[in-house]
């Protein structure tokens, strides 16, 4: 199911006519519209669209609006869906109603259709008020907010309206509308326009309000109704005020329009781009203008709608996620209202020794989600980063203090090469030099890397490749999985006997010392989505904590202090962190990656951030065990975790984090996912997994990224939960090359049928092409993007 788009076009000026209630004039305040369009631009088209309708049809929306601009020859009134029960449009559809996308797209469609006509007016009406039911039982504020029209809000007249219209527009607001005006009758018993003036008026974004004389009261007599009724509406739409009000929504259509064509240009002279090289962007052309998004799409400034009659949006699949962020869609209004009570109830609060419910309750939520018999504790930061900062702290104390270090000498880390855990400057020390870090005056890599053996699919083999270059075949990626059946074979203790190998050499040999060992579970992200061999994290973390002997070096203590007693769970050797950011939280399929390297292979202190809240705004929480926790326990102050941010544990964060969590969990609990884990079990060549180890599925289709390992132009490939990378073949590899850039070019200038006349903004590491889905990507959408792929390949 692709997504729609916004729709903003020069010719036609549209507007979407909301009410704040059933019963409130909606229809009469669009045939006024309508009227006042025709008569007051007689050279241009006016168009009238009901969507849907419930009642019988000459009770029509759309008949009452011919009725009365039908001696008008430049209105057109339509109704796409009529229905004859005079009920709510979710009880009329029947058993098989027309799905949102179909109806969506029919209204897009036909918003194309009038621009395309040339100059005009377009008036959109709803049914009932914001949150009354479609179709299929979405409220009509979410419903049309693909569209994400410019709006006109019909506010009540009657008793308690005041309330009801303040709360539509808060309603729609919080949505990501733009209310262009509020129209009300004026009801001089009630005076509802007084106070609704004085509202709208006071807002940051002031908003017009439109007070019109009611109409006049219903008479028996049908033929004399109607004449009271067409005098009405010959009066109001031919007023000076309506007029004006035309031309105002006119005026804030071109302002929309050149403000939004003139944002790269502007934001040259302001903007600081972040991994740009900006001697690069000096063609505004260059820079992607977002309107708005929704689901898995933004909508964004199209290149080629130059013609007067196109629509200036277009619909371009965030390939990326957003910098890997997205895991619910953009947009999404649970997360949204979340956000909006959290900021009503608390605004932010300091957390210094104190406690707010979200925090507690994302605590509880992320603890059990992460099902680690090991944690216990959940500090909150800012971002990945600065959580990675945190976990450093917490594993370099855990280890000084119980080896009792005293002297100055340096206390480095282990990782892995590839690995990138953030731009601060502690997780940058956590890195190798690479390019990310290199140009950096005050980089000094603080740690010993170790070259992990890589995954990657290969003319439909999986193959596991040595850094000697050695290769195992496997037939399917359940075989390269299943790290409970691999531990006994010579593979897994070759691994153990190199990693220990290196540790002597670093700690005896060269006299360095180590305080923690960092990692990326399964994928290395920015390293290049580098599929790293899960036995061979096994055996890493295995080694590392059975070499208390060789960490211990140089401490003061005997060897029995070394060894936790009472606490199954204390960490030995050194404290593991796994950095989650990426990985974590059903980006590989699994709630956690540490579940794919077998029984007990959890870490002492994991990282979480980015799908934590589901990638609305920054949070991050380093989760740790008892006993990285007591190792900051004494009476004095300076032995105490002083880290902290301003906006530690914010609750708009955490409960927006609540619900991101909660709507990952149902789906696993659900099945949602079920149907591509099939996909990737139905296939199997291999015996399964055995019954402790985690079973690997990709929501990428798989006989599509086996056929797609076999291309031509592609050296390899990788799926696993969401995450799609291809690494092209090319003769200059690593981060610094183009090779993909041409490939991705072509995604982001064309429009793709596939897609619905959509493009694809995608981010390239190199020569490596990635594409992350969300947790919640429509199948459609996900095989369009598939063939938007192999058309480029």
């Amino acid at each position: 199911m692709p997504g729609i788009s916004s729709f903003l076009s020069r010719s036609i000026n549209t507007h979407q006519i909301y009410g704040a209630n059933t019963n409130v004039g909606k229809t009469i305040i669009s045939t006024i519209l309508t009227r006042a369009a025709a008569l007051n631009y007689p050279q241009e088209q006016t168009w009238y669209l009901k969507p849907i309708s419930t009642g019988e049809a000459k009770d029509a929306d759309d008949s009452h609006v011919k009725r009365y601009t039908g001696d008008l020859p430049n209105v057109t009134p339509k109704c796409l869906w009529q229905y004859s029960d005079p009920v709510s449009p979710h009880l009329v559809a029947g058993p098989t109603p027309p799905s949102d996308h179909s109806v969506l797209s029919q209204v897009s469609n036909y918003l194309n259709m009038a621009a395309s006509s040339g100059p005009g007016s377009f008036f959109l009406e709803t049914a009932g008020g914001i949150h009354s039911p479609t179709l299929n039982r979405v409220p009509q504020a979410d419903f049309y907010r693909p569209l994400r029209l410019p709006t006109i809000l019909v506010a009540d007249p009657h008793l308690g309206g005041i309330s009801t219209s303040i709360a539509a527009h808060e309603g729609l607001h919080i949505r990501g509308y733009d209310t262009d005006a509020v129209f009300v009758f004026r009801d001089n018993y009630y005076r509802n326009h007084e106070y609704l003036q004085s509202h709208f008026a006071s807002l940051s974004k002031p908003i017009p309000t439109i007070v019109l004389p009611g109409p006049p009261p219903r008479q028996e007599d049908s033929a004399e109704d109607q004449k009271a009724l067409a005098a009405y509406y010959e009066v109001v739409s031919g007023s000076k005020l309506i007029k004006r009000t035309l031309e105002m929504l006119k005026e804030t259509h071109e302002m929309r329009r050149e403000a939004l064509e003139t944002l790269a240009q502007r934001a040259q002279d302001r903007i600081w781009w972040p991994f740009a090289q900006h001697s690069e962007l000096l063609d505004p052309g260059k820079i992607t203008t977002i309107d708005s998004a929704h689901g898995d799409f933004f909508s964004t400034l199209s290149p080629s709608a130059s013609a007067p009659s196109a629509n200036l949006l277009q619909q371009t699949h965030d390939a990326s996620a957003s910098w890997w962020t997205q895991g619910l869609g953009h947009a999404n209004p649970q997360l949204t209202l979340a956000a909006a009570h959290a900021a009503g109830r608390y605004g932010h609060v300091m957390f210094a020794n104190a406690i707010h419910e979200p925090a507690l309750r994302l605590a509880d939520s992320l603890l059990q989600t992460l099902r680690n018999p090991r944690f216990q504790r959940v500090f909150y930061s800012d971002n990945g980063s600065t959580g990675v900062e945190v976990a450093l702290k917490m594993g370099m104390r855990a280890a000084r203090v119980r080896y009792a270090w005293t002297d100055k000498k340096d206390v480095e880390v282990l990782g892995m090469d590839g690995n990138y855990h953030g731009d601060t400057m502690g997780a940058m020390d956590c890195s190798e030099s690479n390019i990310f870090n290199e140009s950096v005056e005050w980089h000094k890599g603080r740690g010993y890397w170790f070259k992990p053996p890589t995954v990657i699919l290969r003319k439909g083999v999986w193959e596991v490749r040595q850094p000697s270059g050695e290769v195992e075949t496997f037939e399917g990626l359940e075989g390269v999985m299943d790290v409970e059946k691999r531990v006994g074979g010579k593979m897994y203790e070759m691994y153990c006997r190199r990693v220990k190998g290196e540790l002597e050499k670093v700690i005896i040999g060269d006299g360095r010392r180590f305080g923690a060992m960092i990692v990326e579970p399964i994928i290395l992200g920015a390293g290049g989505m580098v599929f790293v061999d899960p036995l061979y994290q096994r055996a890493l973390v295995d080694t590392v904590r059975s070499s208390t002997n060789l960490f211990s070096i140089g401490s003061p203590k005997s060897a029995g202090d070394f060894t936790p007693t009472g606490d199954s769970n204390a960490w030995t050797g050194l404290p593991i962190i796994f950095d989650e950011v990426f990985t974590g939280l059903y980006r590989l399929g699994q709630p956690t990656p540490s579940s794919f390297l077998g029984s007990n292979t959890h870490p002492d202190i994991g990282i979480y951030a980015k799908l934590l809240t589901g990638g609305l705004l920054p949070l991050s929480a380093t989760c740790a065990s008892k006993s990285i926790f007591e190792a900051f326990l004494s009476g004095k102050k300076e032995d105490a975790l002083l880290h902290g941010h301003s906006y530690t544990a914010h609750a708009v964060g955490c409960e927006v984090a609540c619900t991101s969590l909660e709507v990952m969990n149902s789906g696993d609990e659900e099945g949602v996912w079920n149907a591509h884990k099939e996909d990737w079990n139905t296939h199997t060549t291999t015996a399964t997994t055995t019954q402790n180890a985690a079973a690997p599925w990709s929501v990428w289709s798989k006989s599509w990224v086996y056929d797609i390992s076999s291309h031509p132009n592609v050296d390899g490939v990788i799926a696993l939960g969401s995450v799609l990378a291809i690494t092209l073949k090319t003769s200059e590899a690593g981060y610094a090359s183009s090779a993909a850039q041409t490939m991705l070019a072509r995604m982001r200038e064309e429009r793709w049928e596939e897609l619905e006349g959509g493009n694809v903004m995608a981010r390239p590491l190199g020569n490596v092409v990635y594409f992350m889905a969300g947790q919640k990507t429509p199948v459609d959408v996900l095989r369009g993007v598939q063939g938007v792929i192999a058309k480029v390949l």
